[in-house]
């Protein structure tokens, strides 16, 4: 058990957004939240989960647990990306471009928990289309998760990262 503290002190969490529901039932409505949570380690390694609870804070662990099940591995470039990324999911569309050092987070603010939890310093960011936070949220990471290291594209293509570069 002392492996898993260890493990959360070290992760970075980000509450994206939490809203009311209602479920609609013969005598009335019946009254609950949904919480959307960004889990990240701050070193390339980011995931997201989504949690409903009669209770806020119920909700808050529930999506923070189903954030550090669904995690993914990110390379990154010295606090930045490699390359300019685009990910879609329905209606939300980003685009994510590498900026040099000292430019800061430039992204709204789902997309801005999304590279904070990651460890991503310096970067520009766009999203197109809708802003609801669990679309950009979901597209943000679809983007990141097709992204690859010159290292494993220089492989693919049977060449060495120097030969890739020109």
């Amino acid at each position: 058990m002392a492996r898993a503290d260890a493990i959360e002190q070290d992760e970075i969490q980000k509450l994206v957004n939490i809203r009311r529901v209602a479920k609609v039932v013969k005598g009335g409505r019946q009254f609950g939240f949904s919480a959307l949570a960004v889990v990240g380690d701050g070193d390339g390694k980011v995931g997201f989960g989504q949690g409903k609870a009669r209770e806020v804070p119920i909700a808050i662990q529930k999506a923070m647990e189903d954030a550090r099940k669904n995690m993914i591995t990110v390379d990154l470039n010295d606090g930045t990306l490699f390359y300019a990324i685009r990910g879609e999911h329905g209606a939300a569309r980003v685009y994510m471009q590498p900026a040099s050092e000292g430019t800061g987070i430039i992204a709204g603010g789902a997309m801005r928990a999304v590279f904070e939890a990651l460890g991503v310093r310096d970067v520009l960011a766009k999203c197109i289309g809708t802003t609801n936070p669990i679309n950009v949220v979901t597209a943000t990471l679809n983007g990141l998760a097709q992204a690859e290291s010159p290292a494993q594209i220089a492989s693919k293509r049977g060449l060495t990262v120097e030969e890739l570069r020109g």
